[in-house]
C-alpha cells in the first residue's frame, strides 16, 4: 500500500500512537508499505510551532528530519501538477494544507491517511485514522 500521511496523524503516530485507529497504526508501522511524507505536513508543523499551537521536545527542524530518518519516510516533493490539480478540487474544504495534500494523493495514485471528516467529500482513497469511525458513510 501506498500511503501519504496527513498532518495530525503523523503527529499520533508519533507522540501519541494511541490516537491511531490499529488498522491505521498497523498500516503505517508495516515495512512493506510506502509511507509518503509531503513537505506540506512540515510546513504546516512549522506554522503551528511558530505561532505557539504546537509545542515539540526540540528546534522543529531536528524534530522533522529525525522523525523522517527514524520512520524511513519517502519525501514526495510539492511539483506543478499537484498544484494545478488542487484548482480542479470542489471547495469542500478549505485548509489549503489540506487541499494540497488530496490533490497530491489523486496525482500520485495514494492512499491518504486522515482522520478529518471533510475529506471524506474529496475522490481519494482514504485510510480512516479516527477509532470508531468508517472513511465513507
Amino acid at each position: 500500500m501506498r500511503l501519504l500521511v496527513d498532518t495530525h496523524c503523523w503527529l499520533w503516530a508519533l507522540g501519541e500512537p494511541a490516537r491511531l485507529a490499529p488498522a491505521a497504526a498497523e498500516a503505517l508501522a508495516l515495512a512493506s508499505n510506502e509511507v509518503h511524507f509531503s513537505p506540506v505536513v512540515a510546513w504546516e508543523i512549522v506554522i503551528k510551532v511558530a505561532t505557539g499551537k504546537l509545542k515539540l521536545p526540540g528546534p522543529v527542524a531536528d524534530y522533522l528530519t529525525d522523525r523522517l530518518r527514524l520512520l524511513g519516510h519517502r519525501t514526495l516533493a510539492v511539483d506543478l501538477p499537484h498544484v494545478l490539480q488542487v484548482g480542479q478540487l470542489p471547495l469542500h474544504h478549505r485548509d489549503p494544507f489540506d487541499r494540497l495534500l488530496v490533490a497530491q494523493a489523486q496525482v500520485e495514485g495514494l492512499t491518504l491517511v486522515t482522520a478529518d471528516p471533510a475529506m471524506r467529500d474529496y475522490d481519494v482513497p482514504l485510510l480512516w485514522a479516527a477509532h470508531g469511525e468508517a472513511a465513507r458513510p
